[in-house]
């Protein structure tokens, strides 16, 4: 009986010894894995303080100088992706147009690259703000109030209000649209003209251009205003429209926009609309992205802004 009590004891002191050693190795497996995961963290804090730049522009809002625009090699640029023939994605998946071969020309003469980034109108001075993007490229129609908020280059496009609709129901003067729904884009100079001039018309928003188009293409309104030079181009291309108001409001000018103060990248940007007018850049962009487009529906030197200097 002695005996087998002594096994018994021996027996618990030996898984005793077992269990002992077993928490110790769990002990130490996990220290080495905590300080594994310590030294990963640091490191990546490292990369990550060599590589913020760029990172806390964008978090604290402010805007990229125009050196380190080139230390970087490259200019972020705000462009539409689905308003043909101005900024719109191929069936490549390639941006394209007037706005996106001036972006071009503006990354090769600046020796850097052009990352193209997709906006909708309502959000191209949030983009700009928050420092999304360098430039604004998206058909940006100067006006006062946005003037308070970007600063906006030199133009190089004149434009007005137009409106299409179906040639069945065609609207050709504003006063037509009392009562009616006309479709327009959020952010756009149209909605805030038809808001302050004329309140008797119903204003269906989208925030796309496809959207709106959309919205016309299925009946859902009467009629879509926008740039004079949008819905021309839209009207050629979709039979069953037309543009029966051509011009309306004031005409105004179409501008490169940066962040409020970015006085570098401004001036360099109306330095180079200037050179760029010597050899009539803008003509022969028009020639390029707009003619097979327009056709003989429109005259070039009614659009086209060479050199910053507006011609009526």
């Amino acid at each position: 009986m002695i005996k087998e009590n002594e096994r018994k004891e021996e027996f618990i002191m030996r898984m005793t010894k077992k269990l002992l050693v077993l928490l110790l190795s769990i002990t130490i497996l996990g220290a080495f894995f905590v300080g594994c995961q310590k030294d990963n963290s640091n490191s990546n804090k490292v990369d990550n303080t060599n590589n913020t730049t760029d990172a806390d522009n964008k978090k604290n809002g402010s805007a990229r100088t125009l050196e380190e625009i080139k230390d970087s090699g490259k200019i972020v640029i705000g462009v539409f992706s689905d308003k043909k023939p101005f900024g719109y994605v191929d069936d490549n998946g390639d941006f394209q147009g007037y706005d996106v071969y001036y972006g071009n020309r503006i990354g090769e003469d600046l020796g850097v690259d052009v990352e193209y980034v997709a906006v909708e109108a309502a959000s191209r001075v949030e983009y700009l703000v928050t420092a999304k993007v360098d430039v604004i490229l998206a058909n940006f129609t100067v006006t006062k109030e946005r003037a308070e908020v970007v600063d906006f280059a030199l133009p190089y496009m004149k434009v007005a209000l137009g409106v299409v609709s179906p040639d069945n129901a065609l609207i050709t003067e504003a006063e037509q649209l009392n009562g009616k729904t006309l479709i327009v884009s959020k952010g756009t100079t149209a909605e805030t003209y038809f808001t302050e001039n004329h309140p008797e018309v119903k204003l269906l928003k989208f925030d796309q251009y496809s959207e709106a188009y959309g919205a016309l293409l299925d009946g859902r309104g009467d009629a879509f205003s926008t740039d004079n030079t949008e819905v021309l181009a839209w009207a050629i291309e979709n039979p069953g429209f037309s543009v029966g108001v051509e011009s309306l409001g004031n005409l105004d000018t179409i501008a490169p926009a940066v962040q409020k103060g970015n006085t570098e990248l401004l001036n360099w940007l109306n330095d180079h609309i200037v050179e760029l007018g010597k050899e009539d850049f803008f003509h022969a962009n028009y020639e390029e992205t707009l003619a097979p487009v327009y056709g003989d529906a429109a005259d070039p030197d009614s659009l086209v802004v060479e050199g910053g200097v507006v011609e009526e």
